[in-house]
């Protein structure tokens, strides 16, 4: 005969493999769209993402990729951490059910059940596991290269590890359970911090297996589980690096020290103070401890437990080291250069994405009055850190200043929806600030009815698409959809998940209040105190679901719970113990079973492969040696993928807009990669750095200084660029902060009309120029990058760009993508379509675009379209728009062909275009 624990093991193993094998069978087989194409290429080369970094993740993704046989196969090899780390989630969710579950039928700490008690505990673990393992969310997840996976599996094991700890409290040794949860949460660190917030769970098992509980207690124990989470994540992972900053710029900017030696004496004080505390906990285990000229007791030995639990949250941390060692050698990717403890602070504080006002601050209808205290940005120089620029806080407008600011977001996008939603609310006028009631209205409406519930209905109830603001599906509610909205990821739960997690959470409540606040706990902040501290805007770029994962992984406790509320319920009816389990679990299976069966059609990612074919069909729009601008996550992610994994057209250099913005980024074009060369740009570091050149204001009052070179009021480029170098006072402005002492240079645009001389016979010589644009050629190139629209860095650097390869001979092509649009810096005149990306020509063709001869080479012949023509194969929103961006080619191309007489060519390439 099995014991039960045996039996617990062997069923949870059991789960694992379901899991696992449903993970393998879906898994998306490369890059997903999104962060995943990045995570692949700095996992499988050890290079630094963007902040604040996962480390750890990386590591891991790295050794997986060791197994891939071939350059091809390390995305499916890195995906398959996803696919383990969940697959462990389901078994250590499974365990975790079980545990509390036992108190559910009267069970204490040690005793054997019956046999129709394992079988029904048995039947709620698989059943509330099985539940979590086809959410729509976690299933997203599980199948791609990304953080959310492995995050969750943290948050299980350290759940997992409490409740055994409870089980064995009066044990021998019992407290090395607690070690390893901090060893757990360190190591989370390297992943993402959402497992910290399993903390006040944890907290709330200690108080309840320690103490006799009361209602003070209970708040005294939450309260001191918060301040343990802002511990960790302020004074741990913010404040331990912070400190060593200041130590290092006193050694440095005061002491005249080499860089890092700051940093090396602040290590070794801290590594000295952990020894002492070690030291002086083995001194006075159990008895009383003289810490800094205060004496407490150390009875039970918390003291050593609380030392050795800091340690082993500080080993964890450690992974961080790699972001650093790995950005010291200047990888290709090295997302925003933290090669030291100054620049580090800023990556892992996400300084440059800004924050957000919780609990005062402003309106979006308040403006700003005045700058406050201005903070300095350093630098590494060449002997101490020096000072690139100030940063300004913002002082508002008092009367747009309020309490719990919601709808804060200054974004015109933002405001926009902000406009809309307070007209639905009523009584608000044009110009007024919302109210209070307002602010709150769209908290609970907006923020947790649309941001979170919506997506914990998606979870348990159904749901109506994957497109964009896609709502829940109500069970009397037909799946059926217009031909143009079909969708596999119409999914209709009719309920029932949802309805067995609430009979769950209420038998849990009235049998077992401690295990409901612990379940509870880890519900709220996994899920609504999330949505309460990032204070989101009104919009996101895509769906946040998977953010809030945990809080559903907690609700599948409650569906497991449902399972032994039937068990109970029955009990009136049927006496047999073990009858009225396999009742319950067969009732209770028809849960996971209809999320299986509704979930798999847009869950099954095997035979997706157009994210990376997207990424080799913009590659391959590009002549050799180009210069490729893209903009988003997607159309750059993936080609970050193709070219560092698996070495497809190393030649091209893609370039990110939105980064070309940064410092740092700039640095990183400015080196060789692979097989391209740096990128021409002849702006030094000092004259791009953080603080210059960010934000050139176009002024037309200074057009009178800025002395054209001729008489149509048109700058000339190379002469504008290099009055722009040496800071002349024609096009650069200084002004002083007296607040700090510290010269600004502003740059201004007194014109949006450039000029730039070409070489006509040189450039009548390029064999890439089709003949019928050859009689375009001109001595000059002119255009208007728009009128009264300021300058960025990157249109500056994209600027330059240009003029040193006209001054190289137009020997190196640029191409901008067609996902950028037609807005390029009002060039287009000069731009022709070659397949997903347009070349610049120094040569206007006006409206003649389409080089039909090289696109059409490169669309039949060099693209790819993996699975497209695959009916089976699921696709989401972001496969269509790209699809629906490369027929718009298809499309383009054969209006060509036809509208030049070739009515053949045109035709074959529609066909080919149905056909792929």
């Amino acid at each position: 005969m099995f014991s039960y624990q045996k039996i617990n093991n062997i069923v949870g193993w059991l789960v694992f493999f379901i899991a696992a094998g449903v993970y393998i069978a879906t898994v998306e087989p490369t890059a997903s769209y999104w962060d995943c194409g990045e995570f692949i290429a700095v996992s499988r080369n050890l290079m630094t993402p963007h902040p604040p970094g996962a480390p750890l993740f990386l590591l891991l993704g790295r050794i997986f990729s060791l197994f891939a046989p071939d350059n091809a196969s390390v995305a499916l090899f890195i995906n398959m951490v996803s696919v383990i780390a969940s697959a462990f989630t389901i078994l250590f969710l499974f365990w975790s059910i079980t545990l509390l579950g036992r108190k559910l039928v009267g069970l204490k700490f040690g005793e054997e059940p019956e046999i129709g008690k394992t079988i029904a505990l048995m039947g709620a673990g698989a059943i509330g596991a099985l539940a979590y393992t086809f959410s729509d969310s976690f299933w997203f997840s599980a199948v791609e290269a990304e953080v959310y996976a492995l995050s969750s599996f943290f948050t299980a094991i350290v759940v997992w590890l409490i409740l055994k700890w409870e089980v064995k409290a009066d044990e021998p040794g019992a407290d090395r359970f607690l070690i390893l949860i901090a060893y757990m949460v360190g190591l989370s660190i390297g992943v993402h911090l959402l497992n910290l917030l399993a903390i006040p769970a944890i907290g709330f098992v200690y108080y309840f297996r320690k103490y006799k509980p009361t209602t003070w207690g209970t708040i005294a124990a939450f309260l001191i589980s918060c301040v343990l989470v802002v511990f960790i994540q302020e004074g741990v992972i913010v404040q331990i690096p912070s400190i060593a900053g200041s130590f290092e710029m006193l050694f440095t900017n005061s002491f005249g020290m080499p860089f890092n030696t700051g940093t090396v004496v602040f290590l070794t004080l801290l590594v000295g103070l952990l020894v002492y505390l070690v030291r002086l906990s083995i001194k006075t285990s159990g008895g009383e401890i003289n810490l800094f000229f205060t004496k407490i007791s150390n009875k039970s030995g918390w003291f050593s437990t609380a030392v050795l639990s800091i340690i082993f949250i500080l080993i964890g941390y450690s992974s961080y080291f790699m972001i650093i060692i790995r950005s010291n050698q200047n990888p290709t990717i090295d997302e925003n250069n933290p090669e030291n403890v100054i620049s580090f602070v800023s990556y892992l504080k996400r300084e440059q994405y800004g924050d957000r006002p919780l609990m005062t601050g402003a309106q979006f209808t308040g403006n700003v009055i005045e700058y406050g205290d201005y903070k300095p940005v350093y630098i590494k120089g060449e002997k101490k850190y020096e000072i690139s620029d100030y940063k300004p806080s913002y002082v508002y407008d008092p009367a747009h200043v309020t309490f719990l600011p919601r709808m804060h977001s200054h974004q015109d996008r933002h405001i926009k929806v902000y406009k809309e939603l307070l007209r639905e609310y009523g009584n608000w006028k044009e110009g007024q600030k919302p109210t209070g009631g307002q602010n709150i209205k769209y908290m609970f409406d907006r923020q947790m009815g649309w941001m979170y519930f919506r997506y914990f209905l998606w979870n348990f109830m159904g749901r109506d698409g994957d497109v964009y603001d896609s709502g829940w599906l109500t069970p009397t509610e037909s799946t059926e959809r217009p031909v143009v909205l079909q969708s596999t990821a119409v999914n209709q739960y009719y309920a029932l998940p949802l309805i067995l997690g609430l009979i769950g959470l209420f038998f849990q409540f009235k049998n077992d209040r401690r295990g409901f606040i612990v379940v509870m706990s880890l519900f709220f902040f996994t899920g609504i105190a999330i949505i309460l501290w990032l204070n989101a805007p009104p919009i996101e770029p895509r769906e946040r679901d998977y953010a809030y994962a945990g809080s559903y992984y907690a609700f599948c406790f409650f569906i497991g719970f449902g399972v032994l509320a039937i068990y109970d319920l029955i009990s009136g009816f049927l006496k047999s113990s073990s009858t009225r389990a396999v009742i319950a679990i067969g009732l209770g299976l028809f849960i996971p079973g209809i999320m299986a069966a509704e979930g798999w059609d847009d869950h099954d990612r095997s035979g997706r492969y157009h994210s990376l074919d997207s990424a080799i069909n913009l590659l391959q729009s590009c002549a050799k040696n180009a210069i490729l601008f893209t903009g988003g996550d997607n159309d750059t992610f993936p080609l970050w993928y193709a070219q560092e994994v698996e070495g497809i057209r190393t030649d091209v250099r893609v370039c990110n807009l939105s980064l070309l913005n940064t410092d740092w980024y700039i640095d990183c074009m400015r080196r060789k990669a692979y097989d391209s060369a740096e990128l021409p740009i002849s702006f030094t570091p000092d004259q791009y750095v953080q603080g210059i050149n960010d934000y050139i204001r176009n002024v037309e009052q200074y057009k009178k200084n800025a002395k054209p070179e001729n008489e149509r009021n048109v700058l000339v480029l190379d002469s504008y660029l290099n009055l722009v170098r040496s800071r002349d006072r024609r096009v650069v402005q200084s002004s002083r902060l007296k607040e700090v002492g510290f010269t600004q240079w502003n740059t201004f645009l007194p014109t949006s009309k450039f000029m730039m001389k070409v070489d006509s016979a040189q450039i009548a010589s390029l064999d890439y120029i089709p003949d019928r644009y050859k009689r375009n050629i001109r001595g000059v190139m002119q255009w208007n990058t728009g009128n009264n629209k300021p300058l960025m860095k990157k249109d500056l650097m994209i600027l330059d760009m240009i003029n040193n390869i006209n001054k190289d001979g137009w020997e190196r092509p640029i191409y901008f993508s067609t996902t950028l649009g037609r807005d390029n810096l009002g060039l287009d005149d000069y731009l022709v379509l070659e397949g997903m990306a347009y070349r610049l020509l120094p040569v206007r063709v006006g409206r003649d675009q389409v080089n039909e001869e090289v696109m059409a080479e490169n669309m039949l012949d060099k693209f790819q379209w993996r699975g497209l023509d695959d009916p089976t194969i699921s696709y989401n929103e972001f496969y269509y728009r790209f699809t629906s961006n490369e027929r718009g080619q298809f499309l383009t191309l054969a209006s060509t062909y036809a509208m030049r007489g070739n009515k053949e060519k045109a035709k074959e390439i529609l066909a080919y275009s149905e056909e792929v």
